[in-house]
């Protein structure tokens, strides 16, 4: 079992949503793994891969490298995010060569997404969450297809005392964020996201969970731009309330 994790925040973590990184640290931290964060880490390429600028996504690549190679030897890297994991486990290997191509597949197995990191390197589901409300889940692209990670968030959920889980229909089809995609098609990603929201708000749950920040933004944006009484959260988020926290409370 790793029980150390250096710590991988994403760019719209550290730049946009702040408390799903501290709440990752603290939710590993309450079940025993020691944390570390080294400020020195940087955007992983995702955007400039999907741009199609590799050079740019190369330097940074390496540049993760250097920062995590030798800080995870002994270790686990996780990111509250799958689409970064994805970047890190499957873009790099096939954008480096040499001894950095060597180091990207001996790292990739040592990367994790958070929820996969919980269930399958830790054996936890119980958190020991004080989260109150009731619930629908949404699998995010990244993370379901990409990562074939399905079932742990669901499990985490389901060990949530007071979380009342709901069944969202479609559950696993996009919200239209798709990076690049909801720039470059700004008509089709807003009818995707219009239809993911007004699915969750019929079921009746007060909260829309997921796992993959970029489409926390997407949604959340467009939640708060219609007025609409839905809160959207990261699974860390509401992972990490502590006991006798109402779900409110995880939200404000």
């Amino acid at each position: 079992m790793n029980t150390h994790v250096a710590l991988f925040i994403p760019c719209l973590v550290d730049q946009f949503l702040p408390d799903i990184g501290t709440d990752t640290a603290r939710l590993l931290r309450r079940l025993g793994v020691s944390v570390s964060y080294d400020p020195r880490q940087t955007c992983c390429g995702q955007p400039m891969i999907n741009a199609g600028r590799t050079d740019k996504a190369r330097t940074l690549a390496q540049r993760f490298i250097d920062i995590f190679y030798d800080a995870s030897k002994d270790s686990a890297v996780v990111a509250p995010s799958g689409s970064c994991v994805y970047t890190v486990t499957r873009h790099y290997p096939e954008l480096l060569e040499g001894e950095y191509k060597k180091k990207a597949l001996e790292l990739a197995g040592r990367v994790y997404e958070l929820s996969d990191y919980l269930v399958n390197v830790l054996g936890v589901t119980d958190t020991g969450s004080g989260f109150t409300g009731s619930v629908a889940y949404h699998h995010s692209c990244h993370i379901v297809r990409g990562l074939g990670i399905m079932a742990e968030p669901i499990a985490l959920m389901d060990a949530v005392p007071g979380a009342q889980m709901l069944f969202l229909p479609d559950m696993d089809v996009c919200c239209g964020f798709g990076g690049e995609f909801s720039a470059n098609y700004p008509e089709i990603s807003g009818a995707m996201v219009e239809d993911k929201v007004n699915k969750a708000v019929a079921t009746g749950a007060e909260y829309l969970v997921l796992a993959e920040p970029g489409c926390i933004l997407n949604i959340r944006g467009y939640v708060e731009k219609q007025g609409l009484p839905l809160k959207v959260l990261h699974l860390a988020q509401v992972l990490a309330t502590e006991s006798g926290t109402m779900g409110k409370e995880a939200a404000s």
